[in-house]
């Protein structure tokens, strides 16, 4: 006891707390409001969004087939276009499934590396119209119609009514193959005396 009292009289601090300088730390968060203020700013003043364009339909037919069934030498250090599955030259990724392939090419990651996002333009009456009178003019002459399948259906049948009656007709051959080799020879005068002169008819 007598030695704190002495240390306390001779004015050592022997609290070891620190002591802060409320002013400096004051200045310090004013000077990083600061700085976020202006990055918000800057962040504001980038330019307008970037407006992408509506979604399209493909123009050209996505490949899925083409390397069915084909063997391939696979390296590790084979470019990305020369590896097992599904390339995509806009992303530069490879997909290892049909599935994902085309969940890849439609999907936002890949409508947005082509420039469009996902919303579809609002199609307009005279466009729809439009539409309706290309397709009336792709269509070839003579083509599929409802007369047809009425022709399909009815032929279909016939088929099918021809196979059944081919299959009873090879039943009944096979039944009398059957019982003409099940048949006991028996001699044509024996058979005479028991009466039985109508059997063996058809081997004579």
């Amino acid at each position: 006891m007598a030695q704190t009292s002495n240390n306390a009289a001779a004015g050592v601090d022997n609290t070891f707390r620190r002591k802060f300088d409320r002013e400096e730390y004051l200045e310090r968060a004013r000077e990083r409001e600061r700085q976020e203020a202006e990055g918000k700013t800057k962040s504001k003043s980038k330019g307008p969004p970037v407006q992408r364009k509506p979604l399209k339909h493909r123009d050209y037919e996505v490949d899925l087939e083409s390397r069915l069934g084909k063997t391939q030498v696979v390296t590790p250090i084979a470019p990305l276009s020369q590896q097992a599955g599904y390339y995509c030259s806009v992303c530069e990724c490879v997909v290892k499934d049909s599935a994902n392939y085309l969940d890849h090419i439609n999907g936002k990651k890949h409508q947005r590396a082509l420039g469009m996002s996902m919303r579809v333009e609002r199609a307009s009456l005279q466009q729809v119209q439009e539409r309706f009178e290309v397709l009336k003019k792709r269509r070839v002459p003579g083509s599929f119609s409802e007369q047809d399948l009425d022709e399909r259906i009815l032929k279909q049948q016939q088929e099918e009514e021809e196979r059944k009656r081919q299959r009873r007709e090879r039943k009944k051959e096979k039944k009398k193959e059957k019982a003409v080799e099940e048949e006991p020879e028996i001699d044509p005068d024996v058979a005479a005396m028991m009466g039985f002169g109508g059997f063996g008819s058809s081997k004579k």
